[in-house]
């Protein structure tokens, strides 16, 4: 297997589940962190190729903050989670549980700590459900916090992590509370043979 266009509608049907149980996780997770109800919707997902995956983020000049960490272990991989920047005070203020959270787009001590506890639990929610289906063992990285433009900070984690695939899988997640939304992506860049190892584990390849 070359790339995720190889993926037929069962193997598809199987990264999809493991997003939806992953995005589950991920809000009760949330919410048990925040002490207040935060939902997901069910999760998109999508397979695109780099150039398509920055179109999805506004385009190569779009600006977003992003927190990246690199997988180790049996399938290595890129994880990437981005939010565009005109939605990060509204979502900072989601974290606080405040409407009076500023930001001038230069995180604050604090506001870098909870942007990247997000990243972690929706990284982990993922990791461990992926793990649960096919008894890899991950082994993520401490994550790291880049304000850019898209295009630039999609290169520079493609630069940390090496050789990867030529597709990317693209899971978008939508955060509810109450009648609020924010819209964020997560991105896993596997590099060569992890998809294969993964769709073999869960038994579809």
């Amino acid at each position: 297997m070359k790339n995720y266009l190889d993926l037929n509608a069962l193997q598809m049907d199987a990264l999809r589940e493991i997003s939806n149980i992953g995005a589950g996780n991920a809000a009760t997770s949330l919410s048990l962190m925040l002490n207040r109800k935060i939902d997901m919707a069910v999760p998109k997902v999508n397979i695109s190729t780099f150039a398509e995956a920055v179109e999805i983020m506004g385009g190569a000049e779009s600006e977003v903050a992003g927190g990246y960490m690199v997988v180790k272990g049996e399938t290595p991989m890129g994880i990437l989670f981005l939010i565009s920047k005109d939605q990060l005070e509204y979502f900072l203020n989601m974290l606080f549980g405040t409407s009076n959270v500023t930001t001038n787009y230069e995180f604050n001590e604090i506001q870098s700590s909870a942007f990247l506890e997000v990243v972690n639990i929706l990284a982990g929610s993922y990791l461990n459900a992926l793990a649960a289906f096919t008894h890899c063992v991950f082994m993520p990285s401490v994550p790291a916090l880049a304000v850019d433009m898209a295009g630039a900070l999609l290169g520079e984690v493609l630069q940390r992590i090496g050789e990867v695939s030529d597709y990317t899988l693209v899971i978008e997640n939508i955060f509810f509370e109450e009648e609020k939304q924010l819209k964020g992506h997560f991105l896993f860049l596997p590099e060569p043979k992890t998809l294969e190892i993964l769709l073999n584990a869960l038994g579809v390849l």
